[in-house]
């Protein structure tokens, strides 16, 4: 399993579902991990690993020549970029989402180079289908997804769903106990990320506080802080830990986003899980995610957004929906997705009968 997109301090979105399907793989399977730098270990699993070349690198052109070593009976990668020239393994690739194709603004962490031909590439859909059509499946992580790929024809292969995922044994909070007025929003500050308007909205709850926690640029926390309301109460956190970010989805009111576009919505999920409710903006992939528990406004109304936060301002409202959350995440589990990447192997390559043997 390629490991080479875990971060080397904190998880991101793709660092953490690499992870979490690592460790849920390994009860039932021999894994091998693939890294380029030994201080991802500190984010992963303790695995077997062996340490290759960059995914960024020129030498990914021929990362086959290493992995076909490992005898794998196939090589799962988080992304679509692994190099496959050469190959002599079954291989899925995953893609996540499709969102750059409306909001081409490359992620600030790549450089610059990359930055460039990552808006290139994502100008047409061929040089996806081209990287896709290596594999022999395809894996993605959401049904809001798979229909967007099948819709511009993005690959021959299967598809498959490999979903995202709460974190295992968290105990939620007690619904009888009423929550701080507070509110968290985790998740970066792109421009599709709307934040915009959830800093708007603020102005009509001004006994709330609002909790951005993700690290954020100089630049881009100058350009939000000139939006926020006179008397709104909205804090930058610029990076929490695992543990903060825990805590204050423990006693928050709602995790909150009005994203345009996401390819699953993991912070929705990680907040309901701990019966934290939601409110988000009422796009296709959050009503995936949040089923029926979730609380929806449009995207652009910042009146919406203070209206749904103000009805969680009834303990008999807010109780219910944090039991209703708590029932909606249960229906996602990394189990479930480790069970759909076994199955995959055994069609692709046959798994032998000691693997079969200890699937339950």
């Amino acid at each position: 399993m390629d490991a080479r997109f875990t971060r080397m301090d904190h998880h991101d979105g793709i660092s953490r579902y690499g992870a979490s399907l690592l460790a849920a793989v390994a009860p039932y399977a021999q894994v091998t991990m693939l890294i380029h730098d030994e201080r991802q270990l500190a984010l992963l699993p303790e695995l077997p690993w062996v340490k290759i070349n960059s995914p960024l690198s020129p030498l990914e052109l021929f990362v086959a020549r290493h992995v076909n070593k490992l005898g794998a009976d196939l090589v799962f990668c988080p992304m679509q970029t692994m190099g496959s020239w050469g190959r002599k393994y079954p291989l899925v690739l995953t893609l996540h989402d499709l969102i750059y194709y409306e909001h081409p603004a490359p992620p600030g962490f790549l450089p610059a180079p990359v930055r460039v031909l990552w808006r290139l590439y994502h100008k047409a859909y061929w040089p996806q289908r081209v990287l896709l059509n290596r594999a022999d499946v395809v894996a993605t992580i959401s049904n809001t997804t798979l229909a967007l790929m099948r819709k511009h024809r993005l690959t021959k292969r299967p598809i498959r769903i490999i979903s995202n995922a709460p974190q295992g044994d968290r105990t939620p909070r007690d619904p009888s106990v009423p929550p701080e007025k507070s509110l968290a929003y985790m998740g970066s500050f792109m421009p599709y990320k709307n934040v915009e308007t959830l800093i708007r909205g603020m102005a009509e709850l001004p006994d709330f506080t609002l909790n951005l926690l993700s690290r954020i640029t100089p630049a881009r926390r100058a350009e939000l802080e000139a939006l926020v309301p006179s008397g709104a109460n909205v804090v930058f956190h610029n990076g929490v830990t695992d543990a903060e970010y825990d805590e204050l989805l423990l006693r928050t009111t709602a995790l909150v986003t009005l994203s345009k576009a996401e390819g699953y919505g993991l912070p929705l999920v990680e907040a309901m899980a701990l019966g934290t409710p939601v409110v988000v903006a009422d796009t296709e992939i959050f009503q995936e995610v949040g089923g029926t528990a979730a609380h929806y406004v449009p995207a652009d109304s910042p009146q919406a957004f203070a209206a749904a936060v103000r009805s969680l301002d009834h303990l008999d409202t807010w109780a219910q929906s944090s039991t209703a959350s708590v029932a909606q995440a249960a229906t996602f589990s990394w189990d479930a997705s480790a069970r759909e990447l076994l199955a995959i192997t055994e069609e692709l390559r046959g798994a032998p009968a000691q693997l079969r043997s200890r699937l339950p």
